[in-house]
């Protein structure tokens, strides 16, 4: 896998950059998420003078939510920003205090880490990232607006204007406002602006990005109270511990010493009957439900209010305490976001078994917010219309700590790209679920929040969490994007795995079969057949080796029909649709299809053909006219 070539139409910078005189920094990242910092990081690490500019200095990698890395989906982005040279997977590492291998009884395209994080050892992980950082300058205020530059009515960014009225100036500019963006957040009837307790909403961009023809839509998120460990019945609840023998995210992360932090155990409980009484019965004070909110919240992970209305026949509701430190008193309730009046929240709440004497710290409350149509995108997550602005996060409708991870990493690299006039960096379906996500954000433009699982990835069996090393650090190590021991490190243990493979194909069994055509029964593990072979014994110490091994071993049939599969959607990735190309003049299309197509403005036919509402009909039909097209560049669409 390599870095796109300029010489790829579909792969390319939509406006050529302007020239550096002038500016003060190569790259500003508006935002200090998780982002954020993978955005300021990775534009570093490419060589760009960068300015990541956030309110709140002291906050750098907030966890505003959950206290956990990872997850279903989740897990396999975060090793991939790991293979990328990013830092979450090290930070959750070095800082979590349980770590579980989800979906271990099914097979190798569904494993993912996942890991309980100490929230502020995460933060503080993370801060030091970016003050150490080479080419990062941090600065602490709020961004009102963006500076324009160009023709009129033609603009391109220049830079930012700090709320006292400095001015930053640079050709590009990534936003990652999360939930900021013209956001107020509600609790019962009290409503009140800021996008994270205790911090202001930013209205100054959002009103510009509106005057300058951006397209937004209005989202909803929620969190959940947050409770006094002392005031809570462990005792009687059941205990959620982490692996017996936990794995890192990072490769870069010393197994010897891991994990680095004492393992702590979640606890799970049950909302039941009295509980969705409760809730029930008050559900005309929820702000969603009194009309109060418009946006639209995540399908996936629902309030409680929604899981008692649109679960009626559900008797109960899974509900997890987690703690939020080592040193910490604060657990968090997961499971239960909600937005119901404060008094509401202690009622129903003290229903729930371990509950019964629960301390509030802070109750829960909902966020709603504005965010980008990201049909608006070009795949190297820039703004079509407005040369120079990138975007990432929560701001192009996703959720997830996760999601805004990706999108940062590849938004920074690509804006630090586009101003050295280098080849942007965009990964296909098949090559990453960094890939995944950016073409379902462009391509298929979804209006309700977007979280990423193994299901959306129809080459899941390609993009394992075990091999995401292999997969992509090649492709950093050629861009400068991965870090100075990665390269090396990817090769040796590529090698090894070879080298491993080579010998199990050689190495016969009793019954004279090849060693590695008996691991393809699913029941043989190779950890119990190396002490068997003395050519074997390296790898006896080392189980995430045998691991990767062995599944390449049992999937290698099933990889293979993927690569074909892939080999076969190529030919219609590479067929390129004219920037010109004039739909309207194709009667037989399906009405929705053409309004589609002229609007999003597909690169590609393989493209074109995830494009919601165009059906296999519609693509054959533009097949058609493409090809001759191709055959004579001034023939017109035959209507």
């Amino acid at each position: 896998m390599q870095a796109r070539s300029d010489d790829d139409p579909a792969r390319t910078h939509p406006h050529p950059a302007p020239a550096a005189e002038g500016f003060g920094f190569d790259l500003i990242v508006v935002g200090g998420g998780h982002a954020g910092v993978e955005a300021a990081l990775g534009a570093a690490r490419l060589g760009a003078r960068t300015a990541l500019v956030t309110w709140r200095t002291d906050l750098i990698g907030e966890m505003s939510c959950n206290p956990a890395i990872g997850g279903l989906g989740k897990g396999q982005l975060v090793k991939e920003i790991d293979a990328l040279g990013g830092v979450m997977g090290r930070a959750a590492d070095e800082t979590g205090i349980q770590f579980r291998m989800l979906n271990t009884r099914k097979g190798a395209a569904v494993r993912a880490p996942r890991c309980q994080s100490d929230r502020h050892r995460y933060r503080e992980r993370v801060t030091a990232a970016v003050v150490g950082a080479d080419g990062v300058e941090l600065r602490g205020g709020a961004v009102e607006a963006l500076l324009l530059a160009g023709e009129s009515g033609a603009p391109r960014v220049a830079g930012v204007r700090l709320a006292g009225g400095e001015e930053l100036r640079s050709p590009a500019v990534v936003l990652t406002t999360g939930t900021f963006l013209r956001a107020v957040m509600h609790t019962g009837d009290e409503v009140t602006e800021g996008g994270r307790v205790g911090e202001r909403s930013s209205v100054g961009l959002g009103e510009q990005l509106a005057a300058l023809g951006v397209a937004t839509g209005r989202h909803k998120t929620g969190t959940p109270p947050r409770l006094d460990a002392a005031s809570i019945d462990f005792e009687h609840l059941e205990p959620q511990l982490g692996d017996e023998r936990p794995r890192p995210f990072s490769w870069a992360t010393e197994r010897a010493a891991f994990p680095r932090l004492e393992q702590v155990a979640c606890h799970v409980t049950w909302t039941n009957p009295g509980t969705h009484e409760r809730i029930r019965s008050n559900i005309h004070r929820a702000p969603m439900y009194a009309g109060r909110i418009d946006g639209v919240g995540p399908r996936y992970c629902p309030s409680v209010e929604d899981k008692v209305m649109r679960f009626a026949d559900r008797d109960r509701h899974q509900v997890f305490l987690e703690p939020e430190g080592l040193e910490s008193d604060v657990v968090y309730v997961n499971g239960v976001s909600t937005s119901l009046p404060a008094e509401v929240q202690e009622d129903f709440l003290r229903t729930i078994e371990g509950l019964e004497r629960a301390a509030f710290l802070r109750h829960g409350y909902a966020v709603e917010y504005d965010f980008v149509l990201p049909g608006q995108l070009t795949d190297t997550l820039a703004v079509r219309s407005l040369p120079g602005l990138y975007l990432a996060g929560q701001i192009n409708g996703t959720s997830g700590y996760e999601e805004a991870a990706g999108q940062g990493l590849l938004a920074g690299a690509n804006a630090a790209l586009w101003t050295q006039d280098r080849a942007p960096l965009v990964f296909g379906r098949h090559e990453a679920y960094l890939g995944v996500m950016v073409d379902d954000l462009v391509v298929r433009n979804p209006t309700e929040p977007y979280r990423m699982f193994t299901s959306r990835a129809e080459y899941r069996l390609l993009l394992r969490q075990d091999n995401a090393d292999r997969r992509l650090t090649p492709t950093a190590a050629t861009l400068g994007l991965a870090g100075p021991d990665q390269p090396a490190a990817c090769e040796a243990r590529s090698a090894s795995i070879e080298r491993a493979t080579g010998l199990l194909a050689e190495l016969r069994t009793a019954g004279g079969r090849s060693l590695a055509d008996d691991l393809k029964r699913p029941e043989v593990r190779l950890a119990e057949r190396v002490g068997d072979h003395p050519e074997l014994a390296w790898l006896a110490d080392d189980e995430e080796l045998c691991e990767a091994v062995e599944t390449e071993i049992k999937y290698a049939g099933y990889v293979r029909r993927q690569g074909e599969d892939v080999e076969r959607l190529a030919r219609r990735e590479r067929t390129e649709i004219p920037a010109d190309f004039d739909y309207a003049a194709i009667s037989g299309l399906a009405g929705e299809a053409r309004e589609k197509l002229a609007r999003l403005r597909p690169v590609t036919l393989g493209v074109a053909s995830r494009v919601d509402g165009v059906r296999p009909p519609d693509l054959a039909l533009l097949a058609v006219h493409l090809e001759r097209r191709r055959r004579d560049p001034q023939a017109a669409p035959r209507r």
